[in-house]
């Protein structure tokens, strides 16, 4: 059973891992081309409230209640059955999307003053924003139907495809920068509107990349509009609460934005490099695991069959952990390295690198929380359960909220540079905000507050319900994965002590000197397994 479920991870872990490796390369062109400035900040707003609506679609929302509904109609019903489901979902989410989209370009002007208040309305910057905003919307659309093609290849084992997409968003965008920005130039627009545009045409590419695999299933869609049809109701009934429950750590960060918004001109380029680099764990193993697991447990429910739901959780847990842990501790004490390494050139200063590296260590810290709820709230939403994560969900978006504004008073009432930001500002607090050099850094710690809160709120709700049971042999494993990740600490603080500056190096010298640093770190977790008596075997489970 976990055989087949490493397998499967496997293979979308490996495909991710390829569409990570051209999203890196994307977000260093970003870097070099744009740096950190105001016209950035306002791409990275803009493209973020379409974003949002893909990950509510492709990692949550829609994901989470169209797999188990599928999963029930094949178990239960014949293809025609699937064929119709299918055609009928497909045309009432193209209805929806079309009408949300539409709304969206026109309300735009207003979309921005909700979600960056802090570009001054009527700003050069504000309705750069606005403009980026109405073209980089569409791709919701588009890459919202890729993910119910996508969420029909995984229910089928066909998880390559899907995997792969991303890539092409990254090739148009890398594509619109080198190419498109100098035309830009030339015809007097402002350079950054290519990636606008360079979003928009990926949501095509992606979404007709994955129609000739459907068609092979003879599952390529007629929509039809049927809101009347029974699964259609119940995605529906099912969908409207997991828009909190499976996209609570995209809710806060997109509040996160909103209030780097406020602060510092560069702050929101400083957060998006920072989550672009938590994007490797999270995107090629929480991801892949989420994904994988999802159809798993939605057929274990299905088939009735308890023992091999709560095998699965199991795996699901221990696999989080083995990788969560040792990811924190990386990102954590690699965080200057990293961004050195990657980022620092062209207009990407070092201010920028140290900026992003402060944010980066802070919502690293909940790495392995982020990567247990891609376990957890599929957990409920397999068993037709939207309400419980709700429940998490809505707390955790409180407590970033009351922990976001906790630690802007803490900084104003205790540290000597918000008291002095705040006499500057005479008094005025939002104006003193944006003076204040690091504040971004404790938006990205609420995040990672909110992130534990999450999980341990799923957690505890699991239990509660008693459709998990431990399986034998968790005292050991901790115990394996405490030792390999002290004498991990151990060896990568020792290398930062001997390289402690990386910012007066060649981009080759500090490239090999992060191999190093990665490659130690990683051979002696590992090597600390093996001496503990854990074995490669094991990640295959009962």
């Amino acid at each position: 059973m976990s055989g087949r479920l490493l397998k499967s991870t496997a293979v979308f872990s490996s495909m991710t891992f390829l569409s990570r490796i051209s999203g890196l390369v994307r977000d260093q062109v970003y870097a070099h081309v744009f740096g950190a400035s105001a016209a950035m900040d306002a791409f990275v707003v803009a493209f973020r409230i379409p974003n949002f609506m893909r990950r509510l679609s492709a990692e949550g929302s829609f994901s989470m209640a169209f797999v188990p509904v599928l999963a029930e109609y094949k178990a239960k019903g014949d293809h025609a059955a699937v064929k119709a489901l299918v055609d009928r979902v497909a045309g009432v989410l193209t209805a929806s999307l079309l009408v949300m989209t539409g709304l969206a370009i026109v309300l735009a002007p207003w979309l921005m003053r909700v979600f960056a208040p802090g570009f001054a309305p009527g700003s050069e910057q504000a309705e750069l924003a606005t403009l980026m905003l109405q073209i980089t919307f569409p791709y919701a659309l588009f890459i919202s139907l890729a993910s119910l093609v996508g969420g029909v290849l995984n229910s089928y084992q066909k998880f390559a495809v899907p995997a792969l997409s991303p890539i092409l968003l990254n090739i148009s965008m890398i594509a619109a920068a080198l190419c498109l920005v100098p035309h830009m130039q030339a015809w007097g627009y402002e350079p950054v509107l290519a990636l606008a545009w360079g979003v928009f045409v990926a949501g095509i590419l992606q979404l007709a990349f994955q129609l000739p695999s459907l068609a092979k299933l003879g599952l390529l869609p007629r929509p039809r509009l049927d809101l009347a049809h029974a699964g259609v109701r119940k995605i529906m009934k099912l969908m409207v609460p997991t828009l909190f429950g499976s996209s609570v750590a995209q809710v806060n960060l997109l509040f996160n934005t909103l209030a780097a918004s406020m602060l510092m001109g560069g702050s929101v380029t400083w957060l998006y490099y920072s989550d672009r680099l938590l994007e490797f764990p999270l995107g090629m193993f929480g991801v892949a695991i989420g994904t994988v697991i999802l159809p798993h447990l939605s057929s274990r429910h299905a088939s009735s069959d308890p023992e091999g739901y709560s095998k699965g959780l199991d795996w699901g847990f221990r696999l989080c952990l083995l990788i969560g842990i040792p990811a924190c501790i990386g990102l954590v004490l690699c965080a200057q390295p990293l961004l050195a390494t990657l980022f620092q050139y062209g207009r990407f200063s070092e201010q920028d690198m140290r900026m992003s590296s402060l944010s980066l260590m802070a919502q690293s810290l909940a790495v392995p929380a982020f990567l247990l709820v891609k376990v957890l709230a599929p957990a409920f939403y397999s068993r037709q359960d939207t309400r419980t994560p709700v429940k998490a969900a809505v707390a955790s978006i409180l407590i970033n909220i009351v922990c976001t504004v906790l630690l802007f008073v803490a900084m104003f009432s205790f540290s000597p540079m918000g008291q002095a930001a705040l006499v500057a500002a005479d008094g005025q607090w939002l104006e003193a905000l944006k003076k204040v050099e690091g504040a971004h850094a404790l938006l990205a710690l609420a995040i990672a507050v909110a992130g534990w809160a999450n999980a341990l709120q799923l957690w505890w709700y699991l239990r509660r319900a008693r459709v998990y049971q431990l399986q034998p042999g968790w005292g050991r494993f901790l115990l394996q994965l405490l030792v390999a990740s002290v004498l991990m600490l151990v060896a990568v603080v020792a290398l930062r002590l001997l390289w402690a500056d990386w910012t007066a190096w060649a981009w080759w010298e500090r490239g090999w000197r992060l191999a190093v640093l990665v490659g130690t770190g990683g051979a002696v977790y590992a090597a600390g397994l093996l001496l503990m008596g854990y074995r490669p075997r094991e990640l295959r489970g009962q």
